[in-house]
């Protein structure tokens, strides 16, 4: 789950163009002031992280529609709230949990034989697989971002398809070509949410 500061932070659009960037509050207060009430109705404001749209009723005063935002989405992030906790004298807990693990004899040969013993490479193995599957579900949810936001706002641009397909195929050469003619705007804002969608080499 992410916490309120990443979970607020986001890109308001007119058209093609970007308005204001930041946390919901900035960008909602940003604007509300800035633009007239008929700007307003044309406004897109997308979450920065899931590149989806996000839903703000503008009526009424800033107070007003902050208000509502807090009641639409939990208290937005203004003032640092100090959450570490006083750390204890002493030794820190390892936390280790014992739990039994079937393998073949031969699975537990190479286990034993491994530096560190079998415990030891266990954790490794685990912290390697746990660390790839971080990765890979980087690239799907940057994956993902990019699809919802291109849709929006990039749905009947030129090569369109082409760049959905470059995107999903890890092609970022292909990707950032059939992008390269779009709104600035919107083609920067969709590399920033493109940018771990690729393996890394690419």
């Amino acid at each position: 789950m992410r916490d309120d500061q990443t979970r607020f932070c986001c890109t308001a659009f007119l058209g093609v163009g970007v308005v204001a960037s930041g946390s919901l509050q900035h960008v909602v207060s940003t604007v509300k002031d800035a633009l007239d009430d008929r700007d307003l109705t044309q406004l897109l404001i997308f979450d920065d992280t899931t590149g989806k749209q996000i839903d703000v009723d503008f009526r009424g005063k800033t107070d007003d529609v902050l208000k509502r935002l807090g009641e639409q989405f939990g208290d937005l992030p203004g003032t640092e709230m100090n959450h570490q906790h006083t750390r204890r004298v002493g030794r820190p807990k390892l936390g280790v949990v014992s739990g039994e693990v079937t393998l073949l004899p031969k699975d537990w040969e190479w286990l034993k034989s491994q530096p560190g013993g079998a415990s030891l490479t266990l954790r490794k193995l685990v912290g390697d697989a746990r660390r790839a599957g971080g990765k890979q579900s980087k690239i799907r949810e940057s994956q993902e971002a990019t699809y919802h936001f291109m849709t929006a706002m990039a749905g009947n641009f030129h090569q369109y398809e082409e760049a959905l397909r470059a995107l999903y195929a890890g092609d970022l050469d292909r990707f950032y070509h059939c992008i390269d003619d779009w709104a600035p705007d919107i083609r920067n804002h969709i590399k920033r949410l493109a940018a771990n969608a690729f393996p890394e080499g690419n």
